[in-house]
């Protein structure tokens, strides 16, 4: 019989936003620093979470997914006793491992050798376990001739691999891994894949948030899919995946209405209205040849002035796996401040895409505020193989999806 090792009953978090009590001059300073008044109203709130319940069976690796702002990382923070919910409750029966933000768990000033030791206390590991791993966990961080360094002084990069080396090292029966294996090099996080599915095969539970469809698709039986805090769908990876790719804006021609759209986080500002895809010469479109040049319209209507605007379009496979990014920033001259109604014109000279599906999502920024508004994945749009290298050969999805010209020739031995 299946043994329950995380439980989640009615788990709801709420924060309080815009107050900053008993800093008054700390207030006016930085808004004078930054040439505005605050302009959040006192006692705006939202909720993180909202009535979360699910059971997870030992030995499972269930992953978390959802756009932005879902409630994955508070969800998480919640069943590591980071932060307490305000209403519900959760149970985890065993040791619990936790790989969260990086820096979580570990203290700047110790070094990498201390804070090992710190994080199996931590976990009521004794002295001879620890002495046993530690060895291993050196030599899978990739970090030893920096163990006697203060680990303020490591990169991220260092920092996340010594964090999910003692994490997936100490043998917590529960294992807690958010989105910041990312920060790591390919090669690392194919390692830590590996070391996850070793964990698994344990009969130890792992508990995994991430945006990379194919590594959920990987390692998960199950996934629990949140929406703005809510639960959306709890049940097998692939039904649970096909969900979460449903919510994409549908449009016959190109023109996308974006402003209502359901998967817009609960505390951005929807500023985003309509995003069109076009060709060249003006016409909305949602097919395009591999080498066609795609425009992208976004109107765009802020509740204040962005004085240093971001705009970016990532583009993803139709398993949601991003496959590049352009963004205003990246560009020299960037944007003019917007004020108001606004349409933003994008133009990408080549999609050079293989045949197939793939999804945008649209973000709009601001030096001075942050993040306003982003959608993830929200329009869609097909590439048509078209004999793009004229030899009449088809492009296989096999191959890839990003095409790429090559030259060929024989030279003498």
């Amino acid at each position: 019989m299946a043994t329950t090792v995380v439980s989640a009953s009615g788990l709801g978090k709420h924060y309080q936003l815009g107050e900053r009590r008993h800093r008054p001059l700390t207030k006016r300073s930085v808004a004078r620093v930054l040439g505005r008044s605050s302009h959040e109203p006192p006692g705006s709130s939202f909720w993180a979470l909202r009535d979360v319940s699910f059971e997870v069976q030992e030995g499972e690796v269930v992953g978390i997914i959802g756009r932005n702002g879902a409630g994955k990382s508070t969800l998480l923070k919640v069943l590591s006793r980071i932060t307490h919910p305000t209403e519900g409750r959760a149970e985890i029966r065993g040791r619990v491992g936790s790989l969260l933000e990086v820096g979580t768990g570990f203290h700047p000033e110790l070094t990498g050798r201390e804070n090992i030791a710190l994080n199996g206390a931590i976990l009521g590991m004794r002295s001879s376990e620890l002495q046993r791993k530690f060895d291993e966990i050196v030599e899978f961080a990739e970090i030893g001739p920096f163990i006697d360094t203060p680990v303020k002084r490591y990169s991220s990069g260092m920092y996340v691999r010594l964090a999910f080396a003692v994490a997936a090292h100490l043998e917590p029966e529960v294992l807690l891994v958010d989105e910041v294996l990312s920060v790591g090099d390919i090669a690392f996080q194919r390692k830590c894949l590996g070391k996850i599915e070793e964990v698994a095969h344990q009969q130890r539970t792992v508990l995994f948030v991430s945006h990379q469809i194919d590594s959920i698709q990987q390692l998960c039986q199950r996934v629990l899919l949140l929406r703005s805090g809510q639960t959306q769908a709890f049940g097998p990876t692939q039904d649970v995946i096909a969900a979460y790719l449903s919510d994409v804006a549908t449009s016959a021609d190109g023109d996308f209405d974006l402003w209502d759209h359901p998967t817009r986080a609960v505390h951005h500002t929807p500023v985003i209205r309509r995003l069109r895809l076009q060709t060249d010469d003006g016409s909305m479109t949602t097919r395009y040849a591999p080498y066609d040049a795609m425009v992208a319209e976004i109107l765009v209507e802020p509740p204040h002035t962005l004085r240093e605007p971001i705009i970016g379009i990532g583009i993803a496979d139709h398993f949601g796996r991003r496959i590049f990014t352009v963004a205003s920033f990246f560009e020299p001259e960037g944007l003019e401040p917007i004020k108001g109604l606004s349409r933003i014109r994008c133009r990408i000279p080549e999609l050079r895409l293989g045949s197939g599906r793939y999804l945008v999502s649209v973000s709009v920024q601001d030096r001075y505020h942050g993040e306003l508004d982003g959608l993830e994945n929200v329009a869609e749009f097909e590439v048509i193989w078209q004999n793009s290298y004229g030899t009449g050969e088809p492009y296989r999805p096999v191959f890839g999806p990003i095409l790429s010209r090559s030259r060929w020739e024989r030279l003498d031995p």
